[in-house]
């Protein structure tokens, strides 16, 4: 299991508030994780919303299948710098555009990883937590599932998740303008 919680007080009514209330699960993916069957109360997931009670054990299964159905799969070579059961974490070349678009149906990073996914017979839909620009290289992050996925880009809004970036000049500056350097990014 990927989230496990064990009912210790009373702080809990039901599921779906130990759910929102604990792990930030949006009202979206608890409606998804309850179809899917992946939530699971004393090792059931038959529990209609059952009040909690103490000893309770909760327990999600977050790895369920999805497909990104709009995405065409393209072999690619990809730069793979990290990679677990939640994460795809890549370094993304300059000229590359992030995901699809009417320019870029099937030449993206995306298409790569649909395809890098398929190849390795994960069927997870293409969660980008953050982009690049076409001509930016650097590091781009896929979520494995919808709930890192929710989980990186509420830390990147509140500031918690921290991004830097590099800039490379080629030539002479005539003058100094300004510092552009963001301190909440």
């Amino acid at each position: 299991m990927d989230l496990r919680y064990e009912v210790t007080d009373n702080k809990y009514f039901n599921i779906k508030e130990l759910l929102r209330n604990e792990f930030s699960v949006s009202s979206r993916l608890y409606t998804k994780l309850k179809n899917y069957n992946h939530i699971y109360l004393n090792k059931s997931n038959q529990f209609f919303d059952d009040t909690l009670h103490i000893g309770d054990i909760v327990e999600i299964e977050l790895g369920f299948d999805e497909e990104s159905e709009n995405i065409v799969p393209n072999k690619m070579s990809l730069d793979i710098l990290y990679e677990d059961k939640y994460l795809l974490i890549l370094n993304k070349p300059a000229k590359l555009a992030v995901h699809p678009s009417i320019r870029h149906f099937d030449d993206t990073l995306s298409n790569g990883v649909k395809y890098y996914f398929e190849s390795i017979s994960l069927k997870r839909k293409i969660r980008i937590v953050n982009r690049l620009d076409k001509d930016t290289s650097g590091i781009v992050i896929f979520a494995k599932n919808e709930y890192v996925q929710e989980a990186l880009i509420s830390q990147m809004k509140n500031n918690i998740f921290k991004k830097e970036y590099i800039a490379i000049l080629d030539g002479i500056l005539d003058k100094k303008k300004r510092n552009y350097r963001r301190s909440n990014h």
